[in-house]
């Protein structure tokens, strides 16, 4: 059974966000898909960039395009590459794909 995000989310426009910041895979994990999601939660949105389109400080406006996106919520950006050893396999395992491009591998 996959969790649902507790968030309305517009797909068309995640897409075409995605598509402009060279995001082959885009997923959400952690209390935006549990019933525990409250009013001051953040959303975690874990990230794979196209090779070689990893941003460096632009990743802070990703983040705001996101926030705007998600209803002005805060977000976490992680991407999978640097997730703790120890919680690798629970954050990869309830992670549910929103986006996933054509460099997703």
């Amino acid at each position: 059974m996959t969790s649902q995000p507790r968030i309305p989310i517009d797909h068309a426009a995640l897409a075409a966000l995605c598509r402009r910041w060279h995001i082959a895979e885009l997923s959400l994990f952690g209390s935006v898909l549990r019933d525990d999601f409250g009013p001051d939660s953040d959303v975690d949105v874990l990230i794979r960039f196209e090779p070689g389109r990893t941003p460096g400080w632009e990743i802070v406006d990703l983040g705001d395009e996101l926030s705007a996106l998600f209803g002005g919520r805060r977000v976490d950006i992680v991407n999978p590459r640097y997730l703790d050893k120890r919680l690798r396999e629970r954050v990869l395992g309830s992670a549910v794909v929103q986006y996933e491009g054509s460099h997703a591998a």
